[in-house]
């Protein structure tokens, strides 16, 4: 299982490596040491403590879905054309684009600081690693 230094940990959450050694002390987060002598942290651990304690928006579609994969968001870029629009939302820390017809971005009333919901149903979801193995 592949093990994270403190300063991937930081990054991973969003925090600083101050607060990634305080949740080792106060036992939120268990740390081993390597080969070197450096507190590492399983990547399954670090990734259950992110899902655990992800902050999302709430929706305010009040819409019931099947697809899983909605982030909120704000609309931060349109750009129209007589027949297409890119719409950008930033969702928290993703940016999430969108092509869709300029009438849909018309009839959502979509709008520089609008908030929307991302919602990403597909059957298609590439996964990318750099390849390296621990």
């Amino acid at each position: 299982m592949p093990h994270l230094r403190i300063r991937d940990v930081a990054v991973f959450l969003g925090t600083s490596e101050d607060t990634v050694r305080r949740l080792i002390e106060s036992g939120s987060l268990a740390a081993t040491n390597d080969d070197s002598g450096r507190k590492v942290i399983s990547g399954y651990q670090v990734a259950l403590y992110a899902r655990e304690h992800a902050a999302t928006m709430p929706d305010p579609s009040g819409v019931a879905s099947s697809a899983r994969n909605r982030f909120v968001g704000l609309v931060t870029n349109l750009q129209l054309d007589t027949v297409m629009a890119q719409v950008e939302l930033q969702c928290g820390p993703y940016r999430v684009v969108s092509l869709m017809s300029s009438e849909a971005v018309r009839d959502l009333g979509l709008e520089l600081g609008s908030v929307a919901v991302a919602v990403i149903k597909s059957t298609n979801v590439i996964v990318e690693t750099s390849g390296a193995t621990e």
